[in-house]
């Protein structure tokens, strides 16, 4: 049952920090509402102040300029950055992710912003984001300040996010020449959470032979998106095959930390690291060599 609370519901940024920063952890902020409501329900969190930030129009946007990359409103949701033209070409992925991510109406009405907030490790935004080296900018009546993505996310359900913070927009950085990006996950039934999800950047040299950058992530493997460094070190300075991409597999598998769980065991999630690493490293891999 949901307690009772006082229901806050500002127009501006600057009204929204300012209840933030009069009531602090009196408060939860709701936007989408997908994940909040939930945990209210189950009892697991009873707020004093409920400040609803969805009539925050400024917040809602996607914008992409060429030397500074794409921009995306904490407040967008899904389905807006999924049909959105500007994901074309090095932005494709994200549309992709996307796509899958949740139902249409939850894709219709559940914001970026909130997904990266709610840091539900096997949450798909963060995998991707992780892999196009993204950043946030998150902002309180003190002033901003922008972070990585990777280090948004600090354990389950906990970001780096102050009890007076917002995070207000994700930046995408321009992606380097011949790079190519790629996500899937594994779930029995599409609308569900990942068992496994990964996403793979991979840059090559200028003749397209050589892999000069990789970015490997994983999600629901961890307590948080989880970034496969030692798999990545196996791609760097090297031509890219099959079995080199196999074996990045078998390390990023060594590199997970998953748990078992009522939708899969460890064991069985390791196996999936080994089979998605090497299928997504592959669809990069073919976009780089394209782009």
């Amino acid at each position: 049952m949901i307690r009772d609370f006082e229901y806050l519901s500002p127009k501006t940024l600057e009204e929204a920090l300012a209840f933030l920063s009069q009531y602090q952890d009196e408060c939860k902020i709701i936007a989408g509402g997908q994940s909040l409501l939930i945990l209210m329900r189950q009892g697991l969190i009873a707020p004093e102040y409920l400040v609803d930030i969805k009539g925050i129009t400024e917040l809602n946007y996607v914008q992409a300029e060429a030397k500074a990359g794409l921009r995306i409103g904490a407040l967008t949701p899904h389905r807006a950055i999924e049909k959105s033209p500007l994901m074309k070409n090095s932005f494709s992925v994200l549309a992709e992710m996307e796509h899958r991510l949740a139902s249409i109406q939850t894709r219709n009405w559940g914001t970026i912003g909130g997904n990266l907030c709610h840091a539900d490790p096997a949450g798909d935004p963060t995998s991707v984001l992780m892999a196009l080296n993204a950043t946030v900018t998150t902002a309180s009546v003190k002033g901003k300040r922008t972070m990585a993505v990777e280090d948004f996310c600090k354990d389950y359900f906990e970001t780096a996010l102050q009890h007076d913070e917002l995070l207000v927009e994700i930046q995408v950085p321009p992606a380097p020449p011949h790079t190519g990006a790629a996500y899937t996950k594994f779930n029995i039934i599409e609308t569900d959470m990942a068992m496994v999800a990964v996403a793979v950047s991979i840059t090559l040299g200028t003749s397209k032979d050589v892999c000069q950058d990789a970015r490997i992530v994983l999600g629901a493997c961890a307590s948080t998106q989880l970034r496969a460094k030692k798999a990545e070190e196996v791609l760097r300075g090297k031509k890219i095959t099959a079995g080199l991409l196999k074996e990045a597999g078998q390390v990023a598998s060594q590199e997970a930390d998953p748990i078992s769980d009522v939708t899969a065991s460890e064991e069985y999630r390791r196996e999936l690291v080994k089979v998605l690493v090497p299928r997504v490293g592959q669809k990069a891999l073919d976009r780089a060599r394209q782009a």
